[in-house]
């Protein structure tokens, strides 16, 4: 697992290649990932530091050559706990498709957690004494929220000061779970996989409080004397003589000076021993003030610039007022029409993100190791209670899939280097596949890609249609003539425009024929793109204009699952994941 420092280019390179083994007998785990061992034991690893000023500004998760973890990394590795990954199974494929369509809360639970960091709350709450003073305060506060979520039964960490210093914390229970008992950094354990008939565990006789579920306050002090001159969070501001006059929290907002707009308010709650009275005032004022109390209990770290209209928000939003910020607010003169950036989409909000809870698991059709493949709701392909056009309704279940990264990246281009040629194989194999299933049932496959950048972000996928053979000769022209009419043209050298949106450089729209040459569109600034514009041409060539607003195709859910086991059956002797 990685620690504090980049890789190497050459275990990068090597870990690319042979899917994690550096040499003989030695493995590098994923910086975030789960795997079930064959005695069905859950196992979660989490590689990297915490570094509050990139883990949330950070575009893309970082790789191996970086030594962080961000927001991103954070969110695959809660994906990934929605699913089995066995040591045993062909491809290191994901099992059982009904527990990720089932969604239980407790598939988010796993046994063992490792990680270089320690979460932020691990040292409260505890009698036993810490090697050192300043471990109490080097916890990641991300990481507390993992440790809610997944409730591991042994969380072991590498980092613990310079030189890292061993600690054994006492064990405390999750109420919630049956009982449920965590316990970190135990050098000697033995340990045996969770079942539902299990009896639930004795509650130890030297376990604490839960350090993650218990809230603690903390009194405000407020020194009575005269205070003046520089003051820690505002600036050079002066106090006057004699008591302070009580002032409320909100109004300490509300009236803060306006040349003290640009400061920067920077709390860190990372533990009891650390934990500022202001920060606390701050948090309870602000949760009584705006329903927010539920963020900050998992964003433990704010760092954001004080502006009018932000009342101390998370730090992905920390521009944004209105809906995703502070108070509406009237704007000035100079102001009027702008409109903040929006607010970044989270994975609980994501259409294609495991973890999101609304995601349609029902359609789910095949789960790999790095990238998962699901049916669209209201698909091109007219099915059941729509199959009015015999000709093109030839592959069972409708053919028409979404072949999606697992992890959270808004494009194929903007996938980390170090860590993309996993992805980018394993939805070659998936392309291939989905050929040969197709060309069995007399189509050949349109796959494209809008890969469109934005403030919002995005989860990256690739739609694969299947047409009949006799129209796929028609494809390319059908795109060219459609693009004419919206302003869409098409670049000569395709390979060189996707080597121009590198690194999420540009934003591009990509169709792959079904020859295997590729038309590739690079989006212009300031230049509308319709995200329907494949859909578009892809009715007009299948002659199925009513199918081209997928809300209006959309099938009830039991004619969805018969589509998903048609689908799934004729899939299943090219599925590169079995």
């Amino acid at each position: 697992m990685q620690g504090e420092n980049p890789l190497p280019e050459a275990v990068i390179e090597k870990y690319a290649k042979t899917s994690g083994e550096i040499c003989k007998d030695v493995f590098l785990l994923n910086k975030s990932g789960i795997m079930t061992t064959a005695h069905g034991l859950r196992i979660g690893c989490l590689g990297g530091i915490y570094n509050p000023g990139i883990y949330s500004s950070a575009e893309s998760p970082p790789g191996f050559a970086s030594p962080f973890f961000t927001t991103h990394t954070i969110e695959r590795l809660l994906s990934n706990t929605l699913i089995k990954l066995t040591t045993q199974s062909k491809g290191h494929n994901y099992g059982s498709l009904a527990a990720i369509r089932n969604s239980a809360s407790t598939s988010q639970l796993i046994d063992i957690l490792i990680t270089n960091d320690w979460p932020a709350s691990i040292a409260q709450l505890t009698t036993t004494p810490l090697p050192a003073p300043e471990l109490s305060s080097i916890g990641a506060p991300p990481l507390d929220d993992v440790i809610r979520k997944v409730k591991p039964r042994y969380h072991f960490a590498a980092g613990g000061g310079y030189p890292p210093k061993f600690w054994e914390r006492e064990p405390f229970v999750w109420d919630d779970e049956q009982g449920r008992t965590s316990r970190f950094w135990f050098y000697a354990f033995s340990i045996a996989p969770s079942t539902p008939e299990a009896v639930p565990p004795a509650r130890p006789a030297n376990a604490t409080k839960n350090p993650f579920t218990e809230v603690i306050s903390r009194p405000l002090k407020r020194p009575l004397e005269a205070s003046e001159g520089q003051n820690f969070i505002w600036g050079n501001v002066s106090q006057g003589a004699g008591k302070r006059t009580r002032t409320s929290i909100f109004s300490l907002f509300s009236n803060m000076p306006h040349q003290m707009g640009n400061r920067l308010l920077d709390i860190s709650v990372v533990g009891v021993n650390q934990q500022s009275t202001l920060s606390t005032t701050v948090l309870n004022a602000l949760s009584l003030q705006k329903d927010t109390s539920a963020k900050f209990a998992t964003t433990p770290v704010l760092n954001a610039p004080i502006k009018p209209g932000h009342l101390v928000r998370d730090c992905p939003t920390r521009h944004a007022v209105g809906d995703t910020g502070g108070p509406n607010q009237r704007p000035s003169h100079g102001e009027r029409g702008r409109r903040a950036p929006p607010k970044e989409i989270g994975p609980d909000e994501c259409w294609f993100c495991l973890s999101n809870p609304n995601l349609a698991k029902h359609l789910i059709v095949s789960i790999g190791t790095e990238c998962y493949v699901t049916l669209p709701k209201g698909q091109i392909i007219p099915t059941q209670s729509a199959a009015d056009h015999g000709n093109i309704f030839t592959v069972p279940g409708g053919g028409h899939v979404l072949i999606i990264p697992i992890a959270h990246h808004p494009t194929f281009t903007t996938i980390p280097s170090d860590i993309a040629p996993p992805i980018i194989d394993e939805t070659i194999k998936y392309k291939t596949a989905l050929q040969a299933l197709y060309a069995k049932h007399g189509a050949a496959p349109v796959f494209f890609e809008v890969g469109r950048l934005s403030a919002k972000g995005g989860h990256a996928h690739i739609q694969a249609i299947p047409v009949p053979v006799a129209l796929q000769h028609k494809v390319e022209d059908t795109f060219l003539k459609e693009g004419r009419t919206q302003g869409i043209d098409f670049e000569s050298d395709a390979d060189g425009a996707l080597d121009a949106c590198a690194g999420g450089a540009r934003s591009y729209f990509r169709v792959d024929l079904p020859d295997g040459r590729k038309l590739v569109h690079l989006m212009k600034d300031h230049v509308p793109f319709s995200i329907q514009f494949g859909r578009q041409v892809l009715v007009s060539l299948l002659n199925t204009p009513e199918r081209f607003d997928w809300k209006s195709c959309v099938l009830p859910e039991n004619e969805d699952k018969a589509d998903v086991q048609a689908f799934k059956s004729a899939f299943a002797p090219f599925d590169p994941s079995l």
